[in-house]
């Protein structure tokens, strides 16, 4: 009996290790700081892969893609995004224009330029940098590029056809957070995701793409998605990302999303870009809508801002024209 009881004892206090040790390694998974995704590594393999293609249709004879951008006035932040596309395009052999028009320029003068490039079989992709000026209605702008060289993906015929999960080009900022998502690792089927942003743009591209149909040809997520905007009430906000597996900010307001908002391993892709004053150095500095440091703490991947989402939406812009070139879209 004696031998029975200590066996019983040891068996017992077996157990209780182990449990403990369990425990402690739960403690210290949790612990562990989120990995932060590269968006430039990632961007460069994209370009890569665009690169060797471009490289292996003109090697038998073809010519190279050919992407014209046009921009409306002098907005700094404009000639940034325009002078880093021409450089990827430069990169990976996309042979280029950058078209500068005044700020006087009217409407028409810019929809006959459209116009001109759309009948130019030459070119396989145009662009736009919004915001273009003040005078002009941007949605008829953006409508007023051919579909199938619209590789902003703004034009409402290309909005229309992947919100039904059909083959279309899909803006770049969205199809880059889709293919951070999806080179990462990070699992959509039937998890819980929340965007924080409804913009025509970038929001709303993005939740449906995260919650449509993975069987159709947009090879969505499946995830069960909420969609947050300006009017959303900050106890609501918390209620939705508290249970979000995957977390999508697209809002442009800095530490929209903080620590305690989130739960342990959520998946969080910020593409919120904000101006602010870094208060050790008086300098402005870019940070995304996510307290960056605090959530980092408790998601399983988060991307940084800058280098997270931007040079994505580059890469894919150069995706886009490349598609735009194979003229795999049908939208005739």
């Amino acid at each position: 009996m004696a031998n029975l009881a200590k066996r019983a004892f040891l068996e017992i206090r077996k157990e209780i290790s182990q449990l403990n040790l369990t425990r402690k390694m739960g403690v210290t998974a949790r612990c562990h700081a989120a990995k932060i995704i590269d968006g430039k590594a990632m961007a460069q393999k994209i370009k890569e892969e665009v690169k060797d293609e471009i490289k292996g249709f003109k090697s038998k004879g073809g010519r190279a893609p050919f992407l014209c951008v046009i921009q409306v006035g002098e907005d700094p932040a404009s000639t940034t995004y325009v002078k880093n596309k021409i450089k990827a395009a430069q990169y990976t052999g996309i042979e280029s224009e950058n078209i500068r028009l005044p700020s006087s320029t009217t409407q028409n003068q810019l929809l006959d330029l459209i116009h001109l490039l759309n009948a130019n079989n030459d070119v396989d992709g145009i662009l736009v940098q919004l915001p273009v000026a003040a005078h002009m209605n941007e949605k008829k702008i953006c409508n007023a590029v051919a579909p199938n060289k619209d590789v902003d993906g703004f034009n409402v015929l290309n909005v229309g056809k992947f919100c039904v999960d059909e083959l279309a080009f899909i803006p770049a900022t969205p199809a880059g957070v889709m293919e951070i998502i999806r080179r990462t690792g990070i699992e959509t089927f039937g998890k819980n995701a929340v965007v924080c942003g409804r913009s025509k743009n970038v929001g709303m591209p993005i939740a449906m793409l995260l919650h449509a149909d993975g069987i159709y040809e947009t090879k969505a997520g499946d995830a069960t998605t909420t969609i947050c905007h300006r009017y959303t009430p900050p106890d609501k906000l918390a209620l939705f990302t508290k249970t979000a597996d995957i977390i999508v900010t697209a809002a442009g307001v800095p530490n929209l999303i903080t620590a305690d908002m989130v739960k342990e391993g959520v998946a969080v892709i910020d593409v919120g870009i904000n101006r602010v004053q870094d208060a050790r150095t008086g300098k402005t500095k870019l940070v995304g809508d996510v307290d960056f440091e605090g959530v980092r703490q408790k998601a399983s991947y988060i991307t940084p801002v800058p280098g997270g989402v931007g040079p994505m939406t580059v890469a894919m812009l150069m995706k886009n024209t490349l598609i735009a070139y194979k003229k795999v879209i049908k939208l005739d």
